[in-house]
């Protein structure tokens, strides 16, 4: 199936509101997700015999800068059985205050592997995913300040633990 078969299948199921818009230039095309029912959709991708996504390859976080205040989840699906790749995105507005960090439902109830890859969004860009099993820190210590992929990260100190951070 194509991207457009896929968003027919995806509308007629979920609804017209499920799909917010298109990705068509470049090497991936990207279906533009309703934030709030990723879950709804992975797992309709996941369960159609028609699709059959059965294995999600990457989870990434993004920081669209402090200009557009807006954090999104890239979700780049694939069917072993029909060959066939699917990217999906997800994205909202926040105030890139720490203490108001963008989340998202966990997709870990329908994709086992999206475990490791939501907690690295969590501990380097501060993307909190709702109904995460284990959501800790998995590459810095449990001491460490701050998402150092935001494009507004900068160290403070020039050592942590006496070590120099460049």
């Amino acid at each position: 199936m194509n991207t457009d078969e896929i968003k027919l299948l995806l509308t007629a199921k979920l609804g017209a509101d499920i799909v917010l818009g298109e990705e068509t230039e470049g090497l991936q095309p990207a279906l533009l997700i309703d934030p709030d029912r990723i879950v709804e959709v992975c797992r309709e991708l996941r369960d159609n015999p028609k699709t059959y996504f059965d294995f999600l390859s990457c989870l990434s976080g993004v920081d669209y800068g402090g200009d557009a205040n807006r954090f999104g989840v890239v979700y780049h699906l694939a069917s072993i059985p029909y060959q066939t790749r699917l990217t999906l995105k997800v994205s909202k507005e926040n105030t890139r205050n720490e203490n108001d960090l963008p989340s998202f439902p966990s997709i870990t109830p329908v994709y086992g592997a999206a475990n490791w890859h939501e907690r690295e969004a969590y501990e380097m860009i501060g993307i909190y995913f709702e109904g995460h099993p284990d959501l800790r820190k998995l590459l810095l210590p449990d001491d460490w300040d701050g998402y150092p992929l935001r494009k507004d990260y900068s160290t403070i100190d020039k050592y942590y633990k006496g070590i120099k951070i460049d």
